[in-house]
């Protein structure tokens, strides 16, 4: 196996040439330039303007009076020099700070400015005065001579950690004096451009950590920074957990390898486990195990986790992607829609700021209002209402309604009522047992989750499954599999039950205005990258 140089794999060029021989200057300086802690004792956020002053405690006591003085001034005005000292002689009073980033500019004779990546602060060298190099020697030792020199070796991107007072300058910005200088970590590669960005989208999710860095610096950009897509992200996930804790849910981990495909209708990926010497598949659903859990006596439980299947990329579909799945003892399919309605509103209005309305491309999406159509009559909006009365075969039913309505469903929307024939997990409708007590819920135009009342007869299950099988023998691969467990757990007795299954990553998608599920994923699949002189397309192959 030919393993590439170091310089082959950061793509040395002149940039990277200068940033290496800074680091070897300042190596001859500091000694390691890797040192494996920075203790910030006071600060740990920084801010760029004196209107923000509440995240830092030493000034916290006369926040209210720099706000006085700076209320009065216009942006960027000088704010009188008789207020400036004084302020200046309280800042300096409540004694030195520290704080550590990453260098946002690079540095242009006396001033820098540092991010912890949400915010920024301005860092002032003063080259007359003492400024005392430490020394990454594991003891911290001082060099009072060669500050200066550091500052001068530094890069834009490299991260440092000063101590210093709060001051503010001619200007009415907030900064620190530095005194004492300690080197944290190079960058080798030159930053993105902090004006506009990466601007290509396969960079961007190839390059994650760049892209990062990149929405920090950015100066300007359109709607949510990459770093405020997936805050959002985290806030919509942490909303419904606390949601399902608050309502007595116990949260469990399922398998993520397992000897059968089952759960739901998809292509699984495969392995083999060399001790037991069977084949696995990576899971795609954890329904089965976790009715199982509802067999043993978990009346609540949910699971937030991966799902994999073995199937195409789109717009809409990534192989790995992210489920909620739970389930509720003695409710039925009708209260499982009250309950996730309930849930994502309180989810949604936490990761958005506290409203329910999203704007998604040209369309305004109300998260306050979920309406309810089954499947026939939504068929029937735009088909010939009596032939879908007299029934539609299901196989013509669902084409019908995925070519001709499921596009049309912007605002949320619960369809019920689907045929009995493609749910082989759920409860037939007891008025009509050709009608399975399931819904889906559509979001401008995508599926967002799919929920029903769970089949709890073992023998009814076992019926379905061998439909299932024979469907798989006439060339259908994402038809399900005969789990036999799973019908010995359903002997033991499961209790009425409904369950749920919900995108993440379709649902942040629509909260962060991304029309591609890989620009909510952190570090999506991607094609190997091709490297100079070699053969083969770096396209994704993503389709709509």
């Amino acid at each position: 196996m030919s393993i590439p140089a170091f310089n082959e794999i950061i793509e040395q060029n002149d940039q990277t040439e200068a940033r290496l021989a800074s680091l070897d200057a300042l190596r001859q300086l500091v000694g390691n330039v890797y040192p494996n802690k920075f203790e910030r004792s006071t600060l740990s956020g920084v801010e760029d303007t004196i209107t923000n002053l509440k995240a830092f405690g030493p000034v916290a006591e006369i926040v209210d009076e720099i706000k006085a003085v700076v209320s009065t001034l216009a942006e960027r005005e000088r704010p009188p020099a008789e207020i400036k000292d004084v302020l200046n002689e309280r800042l300096k009073a409540f004694g030195n700070v520290r704080i550590s980033g990453r260098l946002t500019t690079p540095p242009r004779g006396n001033f820098v400015h540092l991010t912890d990546g949400i915010n920024k602060l301005q860092v002032y060298c003063n080259k007359k005065g003492p400024l005392a190099l430490v020394l990454n020697d594991g003891k911290d030792t001082l060099d009072e001579e060669n500050g200066w020199a550091a500052w001068q070796l530094l890069d834009h991107g490299d991260f440092i950690g000063v101590e210093g007072y709060l001051f503010i300058t001619n200007t009415g910005e907030l900064s620190v004096h530095v005194e004492k200088l300690q080197f944290l970590a190079k960058a080798m590669l030159p930053m993105p451009d902090k004006m506009h960005g990466i601007a290509d989208p396969e960079l961007q999710r190839r390059f994650r950590y760049a892209d990062l860095i990149a929405s920090t610096l950015q100066i300007e950009h359109e709607g949510l920074t990459t770093r405020e897509v997936f805050e959002r992200r985290a806030k919509l996930i942490s909303g419904m957990r606390r949601f399902l804790d608050d309502a007595g849910f116990i949260e469990v981990e399922t398998p993520m390898l397992t000897p059968k495909a089952t759960g739901a209708a998809a292509k699984p990926f495969e392995t083999h486990h060399n001790a037991l010497d069977i084949p696995l598949y990576a899971r795609v659903a954890p329904e089965l195990y976790l009715k199982r859990l509802v067999v043993g006596g978990f009346e609540k439980v949910y699971e937030l986790n991966r799902n994999f299947r073995n199937e195409g990329l789109s717009q809409r579909h990534n192989p790995e992607f992210t489920m909620l799945e739970f389930y509720i003892a003695y409710m039925d399919v009708n209260g499982m829609m009250d309950f996730a309605e309930t849930m994502i509103k309180e989810a949604v209005a936490k990761a958005n700021n506290g409203s329910l309305v999203v704007k998604y491309g040209e369309n305004e999406i109300d998260f306050g209002n979920f309406e309810r159509i089954t499947m026939r009559d939504a068929v029937a909006r735009v088909s010939e209402p009596v032939a879908v009365a007299t029934g539609l075969p299901a196989a013509e039913l669902l084409a019908a309604f995925e070519e001709r309505i499921e596009h049309t469903l912007i605002q949320p929307t619960f369809i019920i009522d689907y045929p009995k024939s493609i749910s082989p997990l759920s409860k037939a409708d007891p008025s009509n047992p050709n009608i399975a007590e399931r819904f889906e819920l559509f979001i401008n135009g995508m599926e967002v989750a799919n929920g029903f009342s769970e089949l709890n007869d073992p023998k009814e299950q076992y019926e379905r499954f061998v439909d299932q099988m024979s469907e798989r023998e006439r060339g259908d691969e994402e038809a399900m599999v005969l789990d036999e467990d799973y019908i010995r757990a359903l002997s033991y007795g499961m209790p009425p039950a409904a369950g749920i299954g919900i995108g993440i990553d379709r649902l942040v998608m629509l909260l962060t205005n991304k029309h591609s599920i890989r620009d909510v994923i952190l570090f999506p699949h991607m094609r190997p990258e091709k490297r100079e002189g070699e053969k083969g397309s770096v396209g994704e192959g993503e389709t709509e």
